[in-house]
């Protein structure tokens, strides 16, 4: 088969890495692991998770990098180009389309999140968080999500700011977007660990998120792991895959695929020793979620010499990294009608955004006018994050696995991903037999059916990729023709 020949290349090997360590650091990583590293042992965490890493974020990252550049097109077109290479089921396409579709989803509640960001920039300026407690800050929060025409303002700007990036193309529009933003981000976060130094309480920071604590490594400690793992690269949702289909063939996936899983960790880490220094001198609590940043923290920035300033660049780093995120998550749509409609990429961010303005309506609604609006219990903002974050990324990281582990011929990735020889057995080995296992606890956990403690009863997931193993070995030659269609 022909390769697909690109239309569409990053200008360099940082262009994709800047932009797929934009796509994965998000408030997720400003707020949630900071805290959960703490939470769960500090060090010993950091490690736990880095195994995580190791055996689902990087292999599936991979996988779907591969893909991607293999197929050269959005998640449905490059996945179903590969499977045509495969003389498979022009079915295993549907895999693209949840990826695509789930990335969408996210980013109609994402915008309203981000928006906070963006307006909190905006608040530290104009003094309106001058207030002299957390309840207090609680209650200009909960003004600004009441107002419809504030809260829908401010998603709207997100919106549009993402869509004209997105509209401009790969290279003049997102690679040249995130070669200045994250530099940016990083320095504005270097330059907040270094104000957080003086804030006299760095070593309490230090040592909540450092102090090797191996007592804390629980199931809850293993499980909040898996989790972050997993999500934290943006995996499933289209976003690397279709960032991957415009890698340079040559380029090592392998080498990309861990700078970006380092890159994504040490935001994290630094975001951490920024704002628990801060927090601690302040006499505040570490484990307010994301209260901490639209409560406590603009308290404690009030209290502190110069505080202001330093807000501000704290939630522009925080509007950058929403953004960055944001940018990711429509990419793929915009590519799929680009790509396989002939539609412009102007009108194709424009037809997108339409879509998106009026999904993202709703999900701002559902925190003023549609409040009261609960089908099933969930409003419409926590019905995209449930079906999104529970049901359609664990899923189609699954699909992704067995796509790569069991349909696909060896030669197929094996060309793409260009490892050695152990390189390559100790991938396979992870997508066939690991990943699907480890994701599958992950999706069980969300759901909340898991039956067991992962720590205290670490022989069920041992048992289930042991059998997995064995299973795969002896019934995989009729199997995998079954699976692939043929």
């Amino acid at each position: 088969m022909t390769r697909e020949k690109p239309k569409n290349l990053w200008l360099s090997r940082w262009g994709f890495i800047l932009a797929a360590t934009g796509s994965a650091v998000g408030l997720g990583n400003i707020w949630k692991f900071p805290y959960i590293t703490g939470e769960y042992g500090g060090g010993a965490f950091v490690l736990m998770y880095l195994a995580c890493i190791l055996a689902i974020g990087i292999p599936v990252m991979m996988t779907e990098i591969a893909i991607g550049r293999r197929g050269r097109g959005s998640p449905i077109d490059a996945i179903g180009r590969v499977v045509r290479e495969n003389n498979g089921n022009p079915l295993w396409k549907a895999v693209g389309g949840m990826a695509m579709l789930a990335g969408f989803m996210i980013l109609c509640f994402y915008v309203v999140v981000a928006g906070w960001a963006f307006a909190y920039t905006w608040k530290m300026l104009d003094g309106s968080l001058a207030a002299t407690s957390v309840e207090a800050l609680g209650g200009v929060f909960e003004a600004h999500n009441a107002n419809p025409w504030q809260l829908g303002g401010w998603s709207v700007l997100v919106a549009l700011l993402t869509l004209w990036i997105v509209a401009k193309g790969v290279q003049k529009g997102i690679e040249n977007a995130v070669r200045w933003m994250m530099p940016g981000l990083a320095l504005m976060l270097i330059v907040l660990v270094g104000y957080a130094f003086t804030s006299g309480s760095f070593q309490a920071g230090f040592d909540f998120l450092f102090h090797f604590d191996a007592s804390k490594i629980t199931g809850d400690a293993l499980l909040a792991a898996l989790g972050h793992a997993f999500f934290t690269l943006s995996l499933a949702s289209g976003a690397i895959l279709t960032y991957g289909s415009y890698i340079p063939d040559g380029q090592s996936i392998a080498r990309t695929t861990f700078l970006v899983a380092i890159c994504d960790t040490c935001v994290a880490l630094l975001a951490g020793l920024a704002i628990f220094p801060i927090i601690f001198a302040n006499g505040m609590s570490p484990g307010a979620g994301p209260g901490l940043i639209f409560m406590s923290l603009p308290l404690a920035f009030q209290q502190m010499p110069f505080g202001t300033v330093f807000g501000v660049l704290f939630f522009a780093m925080v509007s950058i990294a929403a953004l960055t995120s944001a940018i990711s998550m429509i990419e793929a749509s915009v590519a799929y009608l680009n790509e396989k409609h002939g539609i412009s990429r102007l009108k194709s961010a424009v037809l997108a955004g339409v879509v998106l303005l009026l999904i993202s309506l709703l999900a701002m609604l559902s925190f003023n006018l549609l409040a009261g609006w609960t089908p099933l219990g969930k409003n419409f903002f926590d019905w995209l994050d449930y079906l999104t974050s529970r049901w359609m990324m664990p899923l189609g990281g699954i699909f992704m696995v067995l796509l790569a582990g069991y349909v696909l011929r060896g030669d197929i990735m094996r060309d793409e991903l260009n490892l050695p020889p152990l390189g390559y057995a100790l991938w396979l080995f992870m997508v066939r037999y690991v990943s699907p296992v480890l994701i599958m606890v992950v999706f069980l956990h969300a759901l909340g059916w898991l039956l067991f403690d992962p720590v205290e009863q670490w022989y069920w997931i041992a048992g289930a990729i042991g059998l997995l193993a064995v299973a795969g070995e002896v019934l995989r030659p009729r199997v995998m023709p079954v699976l692939a269609g043929r």
